[in-house]
């Protein structure tokens, strides 16, 4: 399905080039050793919980590689290490959500461009879509549109606040992408079950807004997508939604079983090709890379993991009068007094 118009210049952006390309395998190379470590500290007991995105690599680091992060902004979910590990985001920052140090990330949104982890289901969705609508409120005569994208899953569409987010995106013409990856499962139940007609991008029809469906384990189909979707956004045309088919290879959470609901060898068989397999035998095909430069994007990777799971011990508990600090712009009576409480149980002050 591609119902987005070519952006107003008549053409399509330029393929990616061979440096480009190097630099995505290694993007995903880094996302998928931190994403398997991830799952094995859950285990370790370094971080209580975790939700892995092993086969979704593509889908994340393309779609986030054609961020603006000058201007454009990032609303996720609780699993988008692909999309923070793109965008630039310091790991260690990142993961504290998982490690239970912060909600939401100890990194700086503004700096980064990618909201706090959102782990209301949905809730992105509409954050996105007020943040895109300031941008057409603040636009001066001539400019060009910042954009925001923002992240769910095919269980999460089924959500009431996302009808909501994209008729007041329709509407209103914001400038924010619809990214919905795919993974076949809304945790336990597939998507033939969940979604009528199996198809995300068909429901924007209804709200007047075009919509592309590409193949999530292509990272270069990925990232020509939303390259077209920003394009289209950031010249006031409105909002875009694309599906990106992927396959979750993983469990939901560090606390799921798969096996509950899916065979192993139904999870081979609708699986996929491997993102980083497609795109290693692209880049050797092309000359775009030697055999040499695989195993040195995974060498990296690993001591980059290992780096993250330095940092990650390495944090402290955050301070316990944060929880009151940070609550109301001006404390209320009540809150000052449960604070003066906490402070005396707990600080013996």
């Amino acid at each position: 399905m591609d119902t987005l118009p070519l952006p107003d210049g008549g053409s399509a952006a330029a393929p990616p080039t061979p440096d480009t390309l190097r630099e995505l395998y290694s993007l995903m190379a880094a996302v998928r050793q931190l994403d398997v470590a991830a799952v094995a500290w859950q285990r370790q007991g370094i971080i209580p919980g975790y939700a892995p995105e092993l086969g979704q690599e593509a889908a994340q680091v393309g779609s986030a590689y054609a961020v603006d992060t000058s201007r454009d902004f990032v609303f996720p979910t609780y699993r988008e290490t692909g999309v923070a590990r793109a965008l630039g985001v310091d790991m260690v920052k990142y993961m504290s959500t998982h490690k239970a140090s912060w909600h939401g990330g100890l990194y700086d949104p503004q700096i980064s461009r990618l909201a706090p982890i959102q782990a209301v289901v949905a809730g992105s969705v509409l954050h996105a879509v007020g943040w895109a609508h300031g941008q057409t409120l603040a636009r001066t005569a001539g400019g060009r549109l910042a954009v925001a994208m923002t992240y769910f899953g095919d269980g999460a569409s089924s959500q009431g606040d996302v009808h909501e987010a994209m008729n007041f995106a329709a509407v209103l013409k914001a400038p924010v992408v619809f990214f919905v990856q795919n993974n076949g499962w809304a945790i336990s139940v597939p998507t033939e079950r969940q979604v009528a007609g199996g198809s995300v991008a068909a429901r924007a029809a209804g709200y007047g807004i075009p919509a592309l469906q590409v193949d999530g384990n292509d990272v270069v189909a990925v990232l020509q997508a939303t390259q077209r979707a920003f394009a289209h956004c950031r010249s006031g045309n409105g909002p875009v939604l694309i599906e990106a088919m992927t396959y979750r290879r993983g469990p939901h959470s560090t606390s799921d079983d798969p096996g509950r609901y899916r065979s192993l060898s139904e999870e081979r068989d609708g699986a996929g090709e491997d993102p980083l397999e497609r795109l290693r035998r692209q880049l050797l095909a092309d000359g775009g890379a030697d055999d040499g430069f695989f195993p040195q994007a995974h060498a990296a990777a690993v001591a980059e993991a290992d780096t993250v799971r330095e940092g990650l011990e390495a944090l402290g508990p955050r301070p316990g009068s944060e929880m009151f600090d940070l609550v109301f712009q001006e404390p209320t009576p009540a809150l000052q007094s449960q604070a003066a409480k906490w402070r005396e149980e707990s600080e013996h002050v």
